[in-house]
């Protein structure tokens, strides 16, 4: 079935649902909502930011993360010891971590 988006602002986006829902007929309208989740480099970037860290810092943090599909930060801190130890030498880096660990999964938000 074709689809097409309607990412209009909030200001009468209802006005255009419900044109598209009278044209076509209600039962072949619905609207969808999609969410990204917090994945294992994104996350660590993230919460770095959020803490007001250096970018530099989450940055190497997230780059000491393997490149592969389905990536935790559980897998990437057995995978790789460089991560393990930079992040057992640096308060701020094992800080980032602990809270990535806590976020990792999480709506991140949706479109």
């Amino acid at each position: 079935m074709p689809d097409f988006d309607v990412d209009f602002c909030m200001e009468k986006r209802d006005k255009v649902i419900e044109y598209v829902a009278e044209r076509y007929g209600r039962n072949a309208v619905s609207q969808i909502v999609t969410f990204g989740t917090m994945a294992a480099k994104a996350v660590v970037r993230d919460v770095a930011r959020a803490q007001g860290r250096p970018y530099s810092l989450g940055d190497k943090l997230s780059k000491l993360i393997p490149f592969e599909v389905g990536m935790t930060l559980a897998k990437a801190i057995e995978q790789e010891p460089a991560l393990k130890e930079f992040i057992g030498n640096d308060e701020e880096a094992e800080e980032i971590w602990e809270m990535a660990l806590k976020l990792e999964g999480t709506t991140r938000g949706h479109r």
